[in-house]
């Protein structure tokens, strides 16, 4: 058993040395013999000393705090070996149990960072001596000598639960092994292709202001607790884009995904810190299960009306003519386009919706080589009998320099497909291009439709707001106010309130009270964009039918609603359904349609032309009943 820590000056004070003061830093030396067998230090003798001999204890090094107290100094310590990593150039060593405090808040385990001698076996006892340093926030000791075998020894893994009470409680596990209890929740697995990790969490995570409103005390406490409700799951595998993606078990593939609402159970690992970010490195492997299954067609009860709402990720296709790549957003090359358009084409017949609100289409006009007319022709050609899509043109005037019809000064667009022998396009198709619609507002349009079969009809407005980015100036009005709402908060909901207005003018030169708004509006369901709608006598349909588990969109690691459907008071009633089909915010973005950062055999095994991973947002779908005629 180990005394107290003992503060090292052996490579001055060894035992051949004498007239020694018995004293460091105004610590009385324990009196131990510290001569070892392991020759090294300049003095010709092994400051590491024997096997059991007073050392300085891991909680000791760690501390309560978040940096160790013996930064800069040469420390010896002793105990059990839990895991040893060459990847990661080191291994873990834990205090040994009878020499662990009863302190919750100081970690018992460090990690060694090794430059010399062999890595040790997990499970055995050993003696290191080292420099304490913290590596990027991280308490290590690095080697000066080789490592002294001591025998065998065994600790016992520490439970825990997330969230975690407070960072402190986070950063006293660090370097320990851990388990759980408990199934952990994927909550992000955007850096599972490119780092092979993947974030864990307890249950899902929800964006604060898609439950609460902006600035609430709610609002806050969920934000606190999400920051403590994250840990990774690391692979262990140096570097970036590894060549194999180890999860899920059997590893990662277009056939075998890993979700993010899949679970991992019973995980077993150590606690490292690295990269900013807290991670379990697994000793066991971990078992997942597929908790959030893919579905391979949206669920919802059947009406006589179907409408969605699909964000397709930057659809450009060049020049129209198998060139012009790389385009200004979207595929690089005409090979990446052929992929990303296979998806998207699935994603949308698949759907079967008879209109079809699209956004970040390629803003290059509505003539035979354009973007909407090149994503028609390929649903065309796949569509069974019953089906032929065409696009509404709002007929907009070529602009003078480029001669191309252009909604607006952004370089995507919103637009609208239909199936033209379900519906057809009845008044005049509006668009808005004047304040505040005259960049990142895409201009919104509007267009009223007519059942073929019951003479029913329906408008429907398609959206795009600004985003949440603070990437350029909008005045002070619009700069983050931390609650929630991020940038240009104001600029959207000013959108909104135009959009409101508008709609009760019957644009379309169609007097209708069935209204439906769709679109991305870039703002979550209690946000003032959203709220400033409903405040209009419009229902939000995701709230009613799906409530606080309604999602689209996932952004690190937290999901909420950005893709909306939001109900005039009369279609309310008439609405059957709706799903959001989440074939994209919950899939890796590795098996989306792009090629870098993928090795030959990860091009053909991490990609299928079907609908999953066509985009970032998950697509909308409403089914209605009974349209006014």
């Amino acid at each position: 058993m180990k005394v107290k820590p003992l503060i090292l000056f052996a490579y001055f004070c060894a035992l051949i040395v004498q007239g020694c003061s018995g004293t460091v830093n105004g610590d009385k030396d324990v009196g131990s013999d510290i001569g070892g067998e392991n020759p090294v230090s300049t003095l010709g003798v092994s400051a590491l000393g024997v096997c059991a001999e007073p050392a300085t204890l891991i909680s000791a090094v760690q501390s309560t705090a978040f940096s160790s107290p013996f930064v800069g100094e040469t420390h010896i310590i002793e105990g059990v070996v839990t895991g040893s990593f060459p990847a990661i150039n080191g291994f873990f060593l834990q205090e040994e149990l009878i020499d662990q405090d009863e302190n919750p808040l100081s970690s018992e385990g460090i990690f060694v960072a090794m430059s010399i001698g062999k890595y040790p076996r997990a499970g055995s006892v050993v003696r290191v001596i080292g420099l304490i340093s913290e590596n990027n926030g991280k308490t290590q000791i690095n080697l000066t000598e080789h490592p002294l075998n001591c025998g065998v020894g065994s600790v016992l893994a520490t439970n825990i639960t997330l969230p975690f009470s407070s960072s402190e409680a986070r950063e006293s596990i660090e370097g320990m092994l851990v388990t759980t209890k408990t199934p952990l929740t994927v909550t992000d697995n955007y850096s599972l292709g490119r780092y092979g990790e993947v974030v864990l969490s307890n249950g899902r995570i929800y964006v604060p202001t898609n439950l609460h409103r902006p600035g609430s005390t709610e609002y806050s406490n969920l934000a606190a607790s999400n920051a403590l409700n994250k840990i990774i799951l690391d692979d262990v595998i140096k570097g970036s884009n590894p060549a194999k993606i180890i999860y899920p078990t059997g590893g990662l593939s277009a056939a075998n995904t890993l979700r993010a609402g899949d679970t991992v159970n019973n995980l077993t690992g150590l606690v490292d810190y690295s990269y900013g970010n807290y991670r379990i490195i697994p000793v066991v492997e971990p078992k997942f299960s597929s908790n959030n299954a893919r579905e391979a067609k949206p669920k919802l009860s059947s009406g006589n009306l179907r409408i969605a709402s699909f964000n397709v990720l930057n659809y450009y296709n060049g020049d129209g003519l198998g060139g012009g790549f790389p385009t200004l957003r979207g595929a690089d090359t005409a090979e990446e386009f052929a992929r990303q358009r296979g998806k998207t084409i699935s994603a949308i017949t698949t759907m079967q919706a008879d209109i079809i609100g699209l956004l970040e289409m390629e803003n290059d006009g509505f003539g035979q080589h354009s973007a909407i007319q090149d994503l028609v022709n390929g649903l065309n050609a796949v569509a069974p009998n019953n089906v032929h899509y065409s696009f509404v043109n709002p007929h907009i005037p070529a602009d003078a320099e480029t001669g191309i019809e252009l909604l607006g000064g952004d370089s995507i667009k919103v637009a609208m497909i239909y199936n033209d022998k379900a519906v057809t396009e009845i008044g005049i198709t509006a668009y808005l291009t004047g304040w505040p619609f005259e960049y990142h507002n895409r201009p919104p349009m509007v267009q009223t439709f007519k059942a073929t079969e019951t003479g029913e009809r329906l408008t429907v407005a398609i959206n795009h707001f600004r985003s949440k980015g603070c990437s350029s100036s909008g005045g002070v009005e619009n700069e983050d106010k931390h609650d929630g709402q991020g940038c240009y908060n104001l600029r959207r909901v000013q959108a909104a309130q135009a959009i409101n207005e508008w709609l009760a003018q019957s644009p379309t030169g169609i007097e209708d009270k069935d209204v439906l708004i769709i679109g991305d509006l870039n703002a979550y369901s209690k946000e003032d964009p959203v709220t400033t709608i409903e405040r209009a006598g419009y229902t939000n349909l995701a709230q009613k039918f799906i409530g606080n588990k309604a999602y689209s969109y996932a952004y690190k690691g937290e999901i909420g609603t950005l893709d909306h459907a939001l109900a005039s008071a009369s279609l309310t009633k008439k609405v059957v359904d709706i799903t959001e089909w989440h074939i994209n915010a919950d899939e890796p973005v590795i098996l989306d349609y792009n090629t870098e950062y993928k090795s030959a055999d990860q091009l053909k095994s991490m990609y299928r032309s079907d609908a999953y991973r066509a985009s970032d947002h998950d697509p909308v779908i409403i089914e209605i009943n009974g349209v006014s005629p």
